[in-house]
């Protein structure tokens, strides 16, 4: 039996691609030749054309959310448009809260 396969990610390109988990491994882009950014199990890519959305993906990977399944579900809530991204990033520069936690919040309070 194989192993299960995780998401890997190319921003410049804005292509995803599923290939086995291998942490010994450094994956490059077919396409560019960049370095792929390991996103998890639970990733579901945008579209292509969608811009907006790929610019919310790139502010979440720079903060170093990723997409992991959990033991029970889905990786959480994570923001899926540039409003819901400022929202919580103003948040996070008001509390003091870390981005990365800011970020995944449900609701801001």
């Amino acid at each position: 039996m194989g192993h299960a396969k995780t998401s890997y990610v190319c921003l410049p390109c804005r292509a995803s691609y599923k290939q086995p988990y291998d942490t010994d491994r450094q994956r490059v882009c077919p396409r560019c030749a960049q370095r792929l950014i390991h996103v998890g199990s639970a990733f579901a890519a945008p579209r292509r054309r969608d811009s907006a959305a790929w610019r919310t993906l790139s502010v979440l990977l720079h903060a170093g959310v990723r997409f992991h399944k959990s033991c029970c579900g889905g990786p959480g809530y994570r923001p899926r448009s540039l409003s819901e991204v400022r929202e919580r990033m103003t948040y996070a520069r008001r509390s003091g809260e870390p981005f990365a936690r800011a970020l995944v919040r449900y609701e801001v309070p």
